[in-house]
């Protein structure tokens, strides 16, 4: 089914606010990957916020170029899909994720955009690498928590000490 100009312009616009409303876009060749596999993937990325849409380069690019991107769709191998992630680390994760458990597969990613700067393959694969918010967020928690827990022992050792030193002074004098 062929689309209108109108529906064309209409999607092209649809992608560009959701290509402004995310911090960060992961592009990956997805030919020769079964209908199951796509479905796996939107899946993990629906868990982690994050969603998967498929569009013809020349959408995509048009989208692109409207929302400020500076990324060639053009120049990406195979068809393309584009993860969306409100999460800078997110939609990386999970396509690398899903490149190890399934080395089957023919699926590659073909490079990224960060805010409105593009990101080569690699720098997407080292943006995979990194700790999501929440794993950052219970680092830091863990970080504090450290030093009050080793002064909490501290004071309770002194404590304990104080209490055997008043013990034996009062079992001397019975």
């Amino acid at each position: 089914m062929q689309q209108t100009k109108l529906e064309k312009e209409a999607l092209i616009a649809e992608v560009a606010e959701k290509i402004k409303g995310s911090k960060a876009l992961v592009f990956a060749n997805f030919k020769g990957v079964t209908v199951k596999n796509v479905t796996v993937i939107r899946q993990e990325l629906r868990k982690s916020g994050s969603s998967w849409q498929v569009l013809k380069k020349t959408l995509l690019n048009l989208a692109l170029k409207d929302a400020g991107v500076e990324v060639d769709a053009r120049a990406l191998d195979g068809q393309v899909g584009v993860a969306f992630s409100h999460d800078e680390v997110a939609a990386a994760k999970v396509i690398a994720d899903f490149q190890k458990a399934n080395k089957d597969v023919t699926f590659t990613i073909e490079g990224g955009a960060l805010g409105k700067k593009s990101l080569s393959v690699e720098e997407v694969k080292a943006l995979a690498k990194l700790p999501s918010q929440d794993e950052l967020r219970g680092m830091l928690v863990g970080t504090l928590q450290a030093p009050i827990a080793g002064f909490v022992r501290t004071l309770s050792a002194n404590l304990s000490g104080l209490v055997q030193v008043l013990k034996a002074i009062e079992e001397k004098k019975a």
